[in-house]
């Protein structure tokens, strides 16, 4: 077990070169299954959700391998399994093999899914759609037992554009019989990546980053190799970095297109924002000033950069509002916010934040991915010295979070927990 411990007041100031999508490459390693033979994924990140999903394939007869950020996976042996379930409750998105592996194997046992406590998130849509698609699936004790004598093409209307839903439903009817159409799917750049993935391996995918999307069955998909794009809620939780730590950050290797809701919201606290072709500069030049943030599903205000924006927003002068409604319990950051020095109250799914002068250093703990975020960024800027404790949270989602602050001038270290523990002591004594 470690923590980080981070010593505020320093401006960051580089450029990061943004690591791979998490989000992205857990769903394409849900779809290699369905390839029989080898598919590389280059530029995968080494992150803890990655490794789990790694050893999950393997699981059901997988043979991966990492490569220098590659990652080679063969899939010609698959075969249903029995998961341990602890392994799969630890990410959200190994839920995601059960369509695939049905296509690919006519049965299938999974248990529930997990991830971060954020909120309610419930795979109906899920069960519906591959219901829809002609899967049998039952679920007991918290196992999830489908099968079917062949997938076909159906009509699947979302009740709300999901994200995860429609990535698990598009994949899965690469191999049903006829034409599956979507309606009301999700636009993430992640759901258009899956597809423009699916088609190289041999789908027919059409309309994918539309609120349709077509997709007309093969027999089968080839082996092939596709790299993961930037990770967009890495490059912007940089951003926000750059902005509240008056700080001048570049993030490249980004598509600025794809963080236009946050870049609006950034320029309207004050901050100084310039893009290139692949780029996004950020400066804070003066203090934030509030704003209202309200989270929408894409192209809107991302859900995964409420936590780090409201921790930004903790120090900008005013009262800013930031709605949540995504999730109903991504509110884990505002009691170690305030414990912090910050002033927020909640109401409902509405953050109410009064910006105060500065933060102090205080003990605290991460509850989930983004609230981890939110909470090293609060540590940059407070007086005195932060410590973060569960980092498994943050590891699940950022790649080496502290060398990247450090190499921009963030004093921030990982220690053993028994070592953080000594410090709080030690800053106990001194106080």
């Amino acid at each position: 077990m470690s923590a980080f411990v981070i010593k505020g007041g320093r401006s960051l100031v580089g450029e990061v070169d943004v690591a791979g999508s998490k989000n992205t490459a857990l769903a394409l390693m849900s779809a290699v299954v369905m390839v029989e033979g080898t598919t590389v994924l280059h530029n995968v990140p080494d992150v803890s959700d990655t490794r789990t999903k790694a050893k999950l394939l393997e699981v059901f007869g997988a043979k991966v391998e990492w490569r220098e950020g590659s990652m080679y996976i063969d899939c010609t042996a698959i075969y249903p399994s029995e998961a341990d379930e602890e392994m799969v409750r630890s990410i959200r998105t190994s839920f995601y093999l059960l369509g695939p592996l049905l296509a690919r194997c006519g049965h299938v046992t999974l248990p529930a899914p997990g991830g971060c406590k954020i909120g309610a998130r419930p795979v109906d849509f899920h069960i519906k759609g591959l219901t829809s698609l002609g899967a049998d699936i039952d679920l007991s004790g918290g196992i999830y037992r489908a099968k079917t004598g062949g997938l076909s093409g159906a009509e699947i209307y979302l009740d709300m554009p999901s994200a995860g839903a429609t990535q698990h439903l598009m994949t899965a009817a690469t191999l049903a019989k006829g034409v599956t159409v979507i309606d009301n799917a999700a636009m993430e750049p992640e759901v258009t990546t899956l597809a423009a993935f699916l088609n190289r391996l041999g789908a027919r995918i059409e309309g994918a980053g539309t609120a349709k999307i077509t997709i007309r069955g093969v027999k089968q998909l080839e082996p092939n190799e596709f790299r993961v794009p930037a990770d967009r809620l890495q490059a912007g939780t940089y951003m926000i970095a750059g902005a509240m730590t008056f700080g001048d950050v570049t993030v490249r290797g980004i598509l600025p297109e794809e963080q236009t809701a946050l870049v609006s919201k950034l320029r309207e606290a004050g901050a100084e924002v310039s893009d290139g072709s692949d780029w996004i500069r950020v400066a804070g030049r003066e203090p934030l000033k509030a704003v209202k943030v309200k989270t929408m599903p894409y192209p809107g205000f991302p859900t995964d950069m409420q936590q780090p924006m409201a921790g930004s927003l903790t120090i900008a002068e005013g009262t800013s509002i930031v709605e949540e409604t995504i999730y109903e319990s991504r509110i884990g950051h505002v009691q170690e916010l305030n414990r912090m020095g910050a002033d927020i109250r909640q109401e409902g799914r509405s953050s109410i934040i009064n910006g105060v002068a500065s933060l102090r250093g205080a003990n605290v703990e991460a509850s989930d991915l983004r609230a981890g975020a939110a909470l090293v960024l609060a540590g940059l800027v407070a007086d005195g010295t932060t410590i973060v404790r569960n980092l498994h949270f943050i590891d699940r989602g950022y790649e080496r979070l502290e060398d990247t602050l450090t190499s921009m001038g963030g004093e921030i270290e990982r220690v053993a927990l028994a070592e953080a523990d000594a410090s709080v002591r030690a800053n106990d004594t001194s106080a």
